[in-house]
């Protein structure tokens, strides 16, 4: 079975599966283009030393290079890609970490409210904060969630357990409004 598939219990089906934004990852690869292009730079301007300082230079440059692609793109990619946000028709499913994992699952039937916050960058991209208020004490924030509108709408109906919102086929609608609760019905009046 593929992730998040062997997490799931019976009759639990996946509705909502992403990664983070990929915008997490516009500064490591600007990180890792400049790191390239100066380690090229200094690797054409080492050959120009005068042996074996040339070939000394040229191995202290890779070595520098790949510690900061490793640490500036590498570990960043690693850990967008690791790290999960998941809806199912049970529950609420956070899983991030490479070497120290850490997770978190909320039942739907625990969820108080679901909010979520874009600025203006967030607009472009098309992504936001999903704010998610449960039992605990203080609501859960999940950042640079893809299509956070989206993914709001579809935690509040599997919430609500509810595709149409108080509308169900079949059912007896009511034809009539209630009277307002706590005054008496304007004809009734007592004098």
């Amino acid at each position: 079975m593929a992730y998040p598939d062997d997490l799931l219990s019976e009759n639990e089906h996946v509705v909502v599966h992403s990664h983070p934004h990929f915008k997490m990852l516009i500064f490591p690869f600007l990180a890792l283009i400049v790191t390239l292009g100066v380690g090229i730079w200094l690797a054409i301007v080492a050959k120009d030393a005068t042996a074996p300082w040339d070939l000394i230079s040229e191995i202290a440059i890779a070595a520098v290079g790949l510690g900061l692609v490793v640490w500036l793109f590498l570990a960043p990619f690693v850990r967008w890609r690791t790290t999960h946000f998941i809806v199912t028709t049970d529950r609420l499913i956070a899983r991030e970490g490479v070497l120290k994992r850490t997770g978190i699952d909320i039942p739907l039937s625990r969820i108080n409210s679901v909010q979520f916050e874009h600025g203006l960058l967030d607009r472009v991209f098309g992504c936001g904060t999903l704010v998610i208020e449960s039992a605990s004490d203080e609501p859960l924030k999940f950042d640079d969630i893809p299509k956070v509108e989206r993914v709001h709408t579809v935690i509040y109906r599997e919430v609500n357990d509810n595709p149409y919102d108080d509308f169900a086929p079949g059912a007896p609608q009511q034809t009539e409004p209630l009277p307002p609760q706590g005054h008496p019905p304007r004809g009734n009046r007592r004098r």
